[in-house]
């Protein structure tokens, strides 16, 4: 028999039995006899066959009436990657959910992806086991347990941090998840003693499905990092962040001998904090599952061995997603180093300057509101480009466009098209990081062409085979011309 997932519940009850943790995050074990759900690698004792159900996501599992497990802690698992099977439609609900889309009700929702209310739960109910509020009730009580066990804030700052409007729904919501108030969930299995929490610093875990390619990824970032908002220094990446107006840094880095980055944040602790987390995990691009990933690409040959050369590479998203489209425009017709350097000057002249600011992180990314009424000439920028940076950031401002993954891909590529100084290479290129589209594809890429040796017409006809994996394909086609570069100047 076949799980929802895809997966035969033969191998998944095999997966439990041995532990096997490559199976983390792809589907959930709920236990009828004790009521309780867990991960694949649980340590506790091997339950019957004939007692276990297997689910695709821990809010299918709430909703079907179990609990979290206390031992294997399944909040602290990747995420689910269930939805990387489902439609391309829940897929970006789920990312809507994720910067508080259902703040205004499912029905508000479902309205920004183009259907009813009634449609989208069935979408939802069908492809992930539980209703969209099931999904964000179940990331809440997640996120929250997490601060609870990794850092020592007070319990009223860990219920406004993870999003709960009071204390009372905060234990509430947690004991019904776990079976246990806050309090008892904080002591378990030896964690953090409570004691005095810093007021600007937290120590955050976020794990990731294995393998990882780290390297290539901090690497992408370094050479695009922007002056004064970014610093990738040594094996670390650092950025100015503003979290519900409050202004503070972060700074992630890989935690050796784990399978999990290490984000610190320094922020005063509020409201907002679960939506950085969110976003940092999309930046690093935290929950993509690269083994189907891999599975999927090495079937064409030109792309098999550069995906066993780089196994788990990533592709780079987006802090935010008007400054990574605006970096996208000044990137157009010149250097990686050229870019930066045009960006470093906006950012100079345009940008907010952080209170405090130190070490590179000096100033936050100009607001739409200010570059769309902006002369960018004086920067050294061609007019023509400098009109094409003013016409989106008056489009993001009026929102007549969205840049925070709502419309489907090829809408969302055709609004960009639209405006002036947008082609289909920067749309699909701002749609590959900043709408974590997996199957955004740049084909007028000079860069794809010449690494497989193929004329546009021939190039995108054999991207077929790559759907719905293409913004990954491009990565690796991308990584094969450096590599190459390398080899040249040996």
């Amino acid at each position: 028999m076949t799980t929802r997932m895809g997966l035969d519940e033969e191998v998944c009850y095999r997966a439990v039995r041995s532990r096997d943790r490559r199976f983390e995050g792809r589907f959930i074990v709920a236990v009828e006899t004790t009521g309780v759900y867990c991960r694949p690698g649980c340590p506790a004792r091997t339950p019957s066959r004939r007692n276990v159900r297997f689910l695709p996501t821990p809010a299918a599992a709430e909703e079907a009436g179990f609990r979290a497990c206390m031992k294997c802690r399944p909040d602290a698992s990747p995420d689910s990657a269930a939805w990387l099977g489902t439609s391309a439609t829940v897929a970006r609900a789920l990312r809507l959910i994720d910067e508080g889309g259902l703040g205004s009700g499912v029905d508000a929702l479902a309205g920004r992806l183009g259907m009813g209310g009634r449609h989208l739960r069935r979408l939802f109910t069908e492809q992930l086991g539980a209703p969209p509020r099931a999904i964000a009730r179940t990331r809440k009580v997640h996120f929250a347990r997490k601060l609870l066990e990794e850092t020592r804030l007070p319990m009223g700052a860990v219920a406004r941090s993870a999003g709960f409007r009071s204390l009372r729904r905060f234990n509430a919501a947690m004991k019904e998840a776990f079976g246990r108030p806050p309090r008892e969930l904080r002591g378990l299995n030896g964690r953090r003693r409570v004691g005095p929490a810093p007021a600007r610093e937290l120590e955050l875990c976020l794990p990731y499905r294995p393998p990882f390619d780290w390297d290539s990824l901090i690497s992408f970032l370094a050479m695009r990092a922007i002056p004064g908002v970014e610093v990738v220094d040594g094996d670390s990446y650092r950025r100015t962040v503003k979290v519900a107006g409050r202004e503070g840094t972060i700074r992630v880095s890989q935690l050796r001998g784990k399978q999990a980055l290490g984000l610190s944040v320094s922020l005063e602790v509020g409201p907002g904090l679960d939506k950085l987390v969110r976003r940092v995990r999309r930046l690093f691009d935290l929950d993509s599952d690269p083994d189907r990933i891999a599975r999927d690409l090495r079937r064409d040959p030109a792309l098999a061995p550069l995906v066993a050369a780089f196994p788990g590479l990533r592709v780079p998203g987006a802090w935010d997603g008007f400054e990574t489209s605006v970096r996208a425009i000044l990137g157009q017709q010149v250097s990686v180093k050229g870019a930066t350097t045009l960006s470093g000057r906006l950012v100079e002249a345009h940008g907010e300057r952080m209170a405090g600011g130190a070490d590179g992180l000096t100033h936050h990314f100009p607001a739409p509101a200010v570059l769309s009424r902006t002369d960018l000439t004086k920067l050294g920028l061609p007019a023509a480009r400098g009109r094409a940076i003013n016409a989106l950031a008056a489009a993001v401002r009026t929102r007549a466009i969205s840049l925070d993954a709502g419309a489907d891909l090829a809408s969302a590529v055709s609004e960009m098209c639209g405006l002036e100084g947008i082609g289909p290479w920067t749309a699909n290129y701002i749609a590959m990081r900043a709408l974590g589209e997996p199957d955004a594809f740049p084909l007028g890429d000079l860069g794809l062409r010449q690494a497989l040796g193929l004329a546009p017409a021939a190039l995108e006809k054999r991207a077929e085979a790559w759907r719905p994996w293409r913004a990954y394909a491009t990565m690796y086609l991308w990584k094969s011309l450096g590599q190459k570069h390398k080899e040249k100047t040996k």
